[in-house]
């Protein structure tokens, strides 16, 4: 396989160092949960694992691994428990899983994870339709979860849906966005991950919409999750990059989709992110062809190919 891709370009260094871009980026790998829970094929079991483990050995340290839903919702994401008994500790390797309540906080506390992650909406209709609650009331039902999870030392992660745009309500004030973002961030959660969930948004409305949350969260707690149903990506993660985010979200192979978006294209492939942050000489610790090589093997047993262009290209 061509290993030209690995290699930094001189120009676009220069050109990450003149927009202060960050010189290193920690990548959280969300194809074996939120990229197959959205795959109308079911995956069994050890299929996952090894999916999870050739993440791994590509140099991936946060791996989105399962989720703790009712399986009756999304019958996806039945065998979590069993991914988590079976796979096996790395040093420096973290494997999370969604918990959307007490019930799936304790579920995953019994098969010893962790790191959680909770998810919120920026878009009232699109919380009550996906979780059937208001956004406030999302919020109060994660504060027993909460304390739980800080009494076990248990890091909390937070995901935000439709921060640029919901395909019930429209377009999202960033001010409602940055409340919720806060909410978060006052119940306990370390992180906050901005999703544009049906991948409406363009750079200039990503600059925009950090430049406001920037004001109360500290940027180190900031990270990005962007789908690419109109294809644009990688020009928002280029965008977040250059007001100093360091944390983005991808999914191996483009896995996944969003049942909302009409012609949704999933998650942005974690291959074309690395291809882009190597071309900017931006550290990730992980090896592109090992990365090609996952998502081909998840792909083919999803029965197509690759949804990253640069696997297309290089493989």
């Amino acid at each position: 396989m061509m290993n030209q891709s690995n290699k930094p370009v001189v120009a676009d260094s220069q050109l990450a160092s003149d927009n202060q871009i960050p010189h290193s980026v920690k990548i959280v790998e969300v194809g074996p949960r939120d990229g197959l829970q959205n795959e109308k094929q079911l995956i069994d079991v050890d299929t996952k694992i090894e999916l999870i483990n050739r993440l791994v050995d590509a140099g991936l340290k946060t791996i989105e691994s399962g989720s703790f839903v009712n399986p009756q919702w999304v019958p996806q994401m039945a065998g979590s428990e069993d991914i988590f008994k079976r796979l096996e500790p790395r040093q420096s390797v973290t494997y999370t899983a969604l918990t959307p309540n007490l019930k799936g906080y304790q579920r995953a506390q019994d098969v010893g994870v962790k790191e959680i992650a909770v998810f919120a909406a920026a878009s009232e209709s699109f919380s009550q339709k996906n979780i059937n609650c208001s956004i406030s009331e999302s919020i109060e039902r994660f504060k027993p979860l909460m304390e739980l999870a800080k009494q076990d030392n248990i890091p909390v992660r937070g995901y935000i849906s439709c921060v640029l745009g919901c395909p019930y309500d429209g377009d999202i004030g960033v001010n409602k966005v940055n409340e919720v973002a806060q909410q978060l961030i006052d119940i306990g959660c370390y992180e906050i991950s901005l999703g544009d969930t049906i991948g409406v948004g363009t750079p200039a409305k990503v600059k925009h919409l950090l430049a406001t949350i920037m004001q109360n969260i500290a940027i180190e707690k900031i990270a990005v999750h962007f789908h690419d149903t109109y294809g644009q990506a990688l020009a928002n993660i280029y965008a977040a990059l250059q007001m100093g985010i360091s944390v983005v979200d991808s999914s191996i192979a483009g896995l996944g989709g969003c049942p909302y978006a009409k012609g949704a294209s999933g998650n942005v492939a974690t291959e074309d992110v690395v291809y882009m942050l190597n071309g900017l000489g931006i550290s990730t610790g992980t090896d592109l062809d090992k990365l090609i090589t996952a998502g081909n093997f998840i792909s083919t047993k999803l029965g197509r190919a690759s949804a990253s262009k640069v696997a297309q290209a290089l493989s």
